[in-house]
């Protein structure tokens, strides 16, 4: 009897030798797809004074999710790795200093992969994944959260996709030049003109669009005009908990219809509870660039504590595999994949750093899928994605 002709309670019901036979089952499947997040802030950690991509570090100690003996340890093979800027004023000045950002991240994330050619490698092809991953080297896309550091020359999105660009979202918190924020001002109804021009842009030079943090009306333009299939990288349903940042089955379903994925984010999936002690520290967090290293390291321990006992909701790994499963219910197999924003926020009690995430794929097999199912969810849908970016662009 196989795990796929199992129901999902008696799985779960299963104890004994069966029981660790299965969980042994579930660490080979791990070990043998490929596997791929395709939201991690982990870039932003690289200001940290000392702290490595190459150092073990721990959630606990510092909050950082992240790194490559986790990554080792967790079995994840890599993935899209963010150039995040927050929305500043939508002028001059703030697009000049949002490039200096970018850019600064940019070229971070060249650097650790450089200073590290034995354990990474940059990628920018949908065949890269499985040829890195052959190498036993983690793999690097490069995407861009916000793209608000292009200002309103879309020769700057040519120049990011030459230096390995190629994932970007328009939007961040906050309307932009280029769409309506979920959380910001409708000013344009949707995407902008400029906006309309970034969606063909990016088509044509085969630049993923990510619609995430994008509000309803940007996301049904963006999946109306774009010639290839769109993607929420990190992401939620609707129908687990009412926010703006999640999406209706609606949209979910039209979003598979044109072969689009989500990539389930583990943040807003049941209501946020109130953290005093973690916002009594925000002010001090605003200005730990300015400490001394032992004052700051100090203070990132209280920082790891603070959220340590204070989450931000109650969303466990029960629920957020009810997110998972919840979307592949209505869209399919093919149409959903994890983003869970690491070291961006999420994060849930019982999967808060990346070494902790061969569970998600031993709840999807108690669940039935097959392990070819499980590499479509862990990169197979993703890259499919990609792939079919890759030859629109080849067309124009």
């Amino acid at each position: 009897m196989t795990l796929r002709t199992l129901p999902f309670l008696a799985l779960a019901c299963l104890a004994g030798p069966l029981a660790a036979q299965d969980a042994s089952d579930a660490a080979r499947v791990h070990e043998s797809v490929l596997t791929l997040d395709t939201h991690l802030d982990s870039p932003a950690n690289l200001d940290r004074p000392g702290w490595r991509i190459t150092d073990r570090h721990d959630v606990l100690h510092d909050s950082t999710q992240v790194d490559l003996p986790r990554m080792i340890e967790g079995g994840l093979d890599g993935g899209f790795w963010v150039i995040y800027t927050d929305q500043g004023p939508n002028d001059a000045e703030g697009y000049a200093r949002a490039l200096a950002h970018a850019l600064k991240r940019l070229h971070q994330i060249h650097d650790f992969v450089a200073a590290n050619p034995q354990s990474f490698a940059i990628a920018t092809t949908a065949a890269d994944a499985s040829r890195i991953a052959a190498t036993g080297k983690r793999i690097v896309y490069i995407s861009m959260e916000n793209s608000y550091p292009l200002g309103t020359d879309l020769a700057n999105l040519e120049a990011f996709h030459q230096l390995g660009l190629r994932m970007a979202g328009p939007v961040h918190n906050g309307t932009n030049q280029f769409a309506d924020s979920t959380n910001g001002e409708a000013l344009h109804g949707g995407l902008s003109e400029l906006g309309k021009a970034w969606v063909r842009e990016a088509n044509r030079l085969g630049i993923i669009i990510d619609a995430s943090h994008a509000a309803d009306s940007s996301f049904d333009q963006m999946l109306e005009l774009s010639r290839a299939p769109i993607i929420l990288s990190h992401s939620g349903p609707n129908a687990l908990h009412d926010h703006p940042r999640n999406l209706d089955d609606t949209r979910l379903k039209a979003l598979a219809a044109k072969g689009g994925v989500i990539q389930i984010n583990s943040l807003f999936l049941s209501p946020d509870k109130p953290r005093p002690t973690v916002e009594a520290l925000l002010p001090q967090m605003a200005a730990a660039a300015d400490l001394a290293p032992e004052a700051r390291a100090a203070l990132m321990a209280r920082w790891a504590a603070a959220n340590a006992a204070e989450p931000r909701s109650n969303t466990d790994f029960n629920r957020y595999m009810q997110a998972i499963f919840h979307c592949i219910d209505l869209l399919g197999v093919d149409h959903v994949g994890i983003g869970a924003d690491w070291d961006g926020g999420g994060g849930v009690i019982g999967l808060n750093q990346i070494s902790e995430i061969p569970r998600i794929t031993e709840a999807l097999l108690a669940r039935g899928l097959t392990p070819a199912e499980v590499e479509k969810i862990w990169s197979g849908n993703v890259l499919r994605v990609m792939a079919e970016v890759e030859r629109v662009a080849s067309k124009r």
